[in-house]
């Protein structure tokens, strides 16, 4: 014998069948409004992948180049459209005015005794993993 607990879960289970046997209407399929809920929320989406593309680009949030010989330091508005950049270049600092018709050589600096270290790329460089996969394939007895 069953428990009341179990014969309730079951009846519970199987009483949107049973109405719908008894004669009333099927329950109703996605209309349209749940069509414009998803498009909106999708909509939303992109659009918030969009302003975050546009953040990075303008506060210059991208990740730099690994391995690259060019290096932006530092960098602060100063107009509406205009910065003063420090990039370094091997072992010297440019200052340079940018602004969206030119950028300027303001100053040339050496690079400070004290200044942080170039990054180590954590992953190496396409290059690297490709001339490391084929040295084991040369180095594999049989291959």
């Amino acid at each position: 014998m069953l428990s009341w607990s179990c014969r309730l879960v079951a009846l519970a289970a199987l009483q949107p069948v049973l109405v719908h046997a008894a004669g009333s209407a099927a329950p109703a399929g996605p209309g349209l409004a749940d069509f414009g809920q998803t498009l909106l929320a999708l909509l939303l989406v992109l659009g918030l992948i969009v302003c975050a593309a546009l953040f990075l680009r303008r506060f210059s949030l991208l990740p730099n180049a690994v391995g690259g010989r060019l290096r932006v330091i530092s960098g602060v508005l100063v107009g509406g459209k205009e910065r003063v950049v420090i990039v370094e270049v091997e072992d010297s600092w440019l200052v340079l005015g940018v602004t969206s018709q030119s950028v300027n050589l303001l100053h040339t600096l050496p690079r400070p005794a004290d200044a942080p270290p170039p990054p180590v790329p954590a992953v190496p460089a396409f290059a690297e993993k490709l001339a490391q996969i084929l040295k084991q394939r040369r180095e594999r007895p049989g291959a």
